[in-house]
This record gives C-alpha cells, sequence and structure tokens, in this order.
C-alpha cells in the first residue's frame, strides 16, 4: 500500500509562476490550479524562477533561444542581454541543491524552464524547425537524471498526470529507503512491493529486474544504483489499459478459493469493462480492495499498486 509520507518530506521543484508568484517577463503568473489546489494538500513546493534569480528585472522585456551556428543561447529577441551563462550556472547550483526533490514541474515553453519542446529562433528572428530544452531545466535533469519531471500543460492529461504524481511518491520512497541505509533486504523487501506496479508499466522490465536482484555477482552499491534507474525509466512508460487489466487479473488469482461463482464472474466483468474503456480502473480496484479486506494477503497489502499516492488525489478516476 501507498507509504505515508508527512507534507514536509515530500518536496517537489517548481517554477515560481505556477504557485502563483508574479514573476513572469510582463509581472504575471501562470498558476497551475492541480499543483496548487490538489497536489499542494500532500507535497510542499520548492520554488525557483532562474530569471529572477540572475538578476533580471519585473516586469522586463522578453527573452527566447536563439540559436546561433550551432550554439543556443537565451537573450532578448534582438540577441541583446546574453543570460546564457549565468541561467547555466544558477542552473547547476540549484541542481546541486536538489537531493532531497522528489520531482519537478517546470513552465512549459519558457526558454529557461521549458522541459521540452521550447521554440527556438534564427538571429534574425525566424523560428526553426528544431525544438529546444530550457537552459536552467536542462541542468536540473541532466544533473538529477532519476528525478520525475513533467510540465504544467502536460499535467492536464489525466494519464500524464496520474504517472508523474506516481513516480513522484515511488522515487520519494526510494529516497526514504537510501536513507535508512540500503541492505539486500531492504532492496528485495521494495521491489516485491512494487511488482504489480512493474506489471502494469513494463513486464519485461519487472522480471529484468528480478533478474538483477537475484544476481550474486553484483556489489550492492552498484546493483541499487542499477535498480533504481530501471525502476524510474519503467515507470516512466505510460501504464495501458491492457497492462492494467492483465495486472489486475493476476491480483484477482489471489482470492481463487475464496470467491464464489457470482463474485468471480463480477470481478471478471469489471476487469474486461475497463479494458473496453467503460469504465475507470478506479472500479475494479475498488472491488479487490473490498475482498482484500474480507480475504487478507499480506503480499497484496504491502503492493504500491493499489495506493501508489494519497486516495483523496482521485487520480484512477478519470481513466
Amino acid at each position: 500500500m501507498y507509504k505515508e509520507f508527512e507534507k514536509a518530506d515530500v518536496i517537489i521543484g517548481i517554477s515560481a509562476c505556477l504557485i502563483g508568484e508574479k514573476v513572469r517577463f510582463d509581472a504575471s503568473n501562470k498558476p497551475s490550479n492541480f499543483c496548487i489546489k490538489e497536489l499542494g494538500q500532500h507535497v510542499t513546493f520548492k520554488a525557483y524562477c532562474p530569471e529572477v534569480a540572475v538578476g533580471l528585472p519585473i516586469p522586463r522585456p522578453t527573452i527566447r533561444l536563439i540559436k546561433d551556428d550551432q550554439m543556443i543561447k537565451v537573450s532578448r529577441p534582438d540577441g541583446s542581454g546574453d543570460v546564457t551563462s549565468a541561467i547555466k550556472v544558477y542552473g547547476k547550483k540549484v541542481a546541486a541543491m536538489s537531493k532531497d526533490l522528489s520531482g519537478y514541474v517546470f513552465c512549459a515553453k519558457s526558454p529557461t524552464c521549458g522541459m521540452e519542446r521550447v521554440k527556438v529562433y534564427s538571429p534574425t528572428g525566424n523560428q526553426l524547425q528544431v525544438q529546444g530544452v530550457g537552459v536552467f531545466s536542462r541542468e536540473i535533469m541532466k544533473a538529477n537524471p532519476l528525478l520525475p519531471c513533467e510540465e504544467n500543460g502536460r499535467l492536464n492529461d489525466p494519464i500524464i498526470r496520474e504517472n508523474f504524481v506516481a513516480r513522484v511518491f515511488a522515487y520519494r520512497h526510494w529516497l526514504a529507503l537510501v536513507e535508512s541505509g540500503i541492505t539486500k533486504h531492504k532492496l528485495t523487501s521494495f521491489h516485491a512491493q512494487y511488482k504489480y506496479t512493474l506489471m502494469s508499466h513494463d513486464f519485461v522490465a519487472s522480471k529484468q529486474l528480478g533478474r538483477l536482484l537475484a544476481s550474486a555477482d553484483i556489489a550492492l552499491e552498484q546493483m541499487a544504483e542499477q535498480y533504481i534507474s530501471g525502476l524510474m525509466a519503467a515507470l516512466t512508460l505510460k501504464a495501458t489499459r491492457k497492462n492494467h487489466a492483465n495486472t489486475l487479473s493476476h491480483i484477482q488469482g489471489y482470492f481463487s478459493k475464496h470467491l464464489d461463482q457470482m463474485q468471480r464472474k463480477e470481478l471478471s466483468e469489471q476487469i474486461d469493462a475497463y479494458r473496453s474503456g467503460l469504465m475507470p480502473l478506479v472500479v475494479p480496484l475498488t472491488l479487490i480492495k473490498h475482498y482484500l479486506l474480507a480475504h487478507p494477503k499480506s503480499y497484496l497489502a504491502q503492493q504500491s499498486y493499489l495506493n501508489p499516492y494519497p486516495e483523496s488525489l482521485k487520480l484512477r478516476y478519470g481513466y
């Protein structure tokens, strides 16, 4: 089940404008309702605005990514006011202090904070076919490749939103494991808790990580590094309805000796209805949780798949 954390223990970096700070070029903000009103009830945000941090005023002239020869710089549209080096230095500074972060939400399309698909221009002002990455966000992601990252706009998609939050809490769970001191037993127990989560995202990765932990030829530190890299890479893949349905069917097998014919039929029908897109994931999951209360299974009870994050977020209601 979901590992409980205090709000102050789950820290997410965020572009300052997304939590209401009026730091944009025109002294406005871009508040994210999901981050502020929903996710913010369960996590603590640590806000950054690299443009203000390097001394740019509020309000200020716009800046953009400009490709000059093979170099991409951040400056005003006419090429003046180049802040590329200053933003990079600040990005490296924040990245070095970000080891306590469990995730990061960047501001989409920003030449400093955009995670992807940022517009790039020529020195003469023409928009190029190439797309870039914000200079600040690039430094954060490069220094913390395992860190779950998303953009505010993409979080409007219910599947992407659920995936991001699940990765945040899984990564926080991992950081807690590291803080307590990793042992082979703890690592194996951690993997056991994420068996069905992995299955819903990448069945092959689930098997590969299991074989990794069974290896006797790898030092514990190296094994842990390979494991968390594999886990976070697998969780980045969106869990499909097919994979979810197959995972639910595996879980159903734990109750085969306890359910009568009508109960088995009802659960199978709900799983198939979810697979077909006729009902959200929360419906078969709710029935499985009901049966788990009636017929306790310690192995199932510890599965992160059943409660990967605070249930009050209701992220599985929308798909």
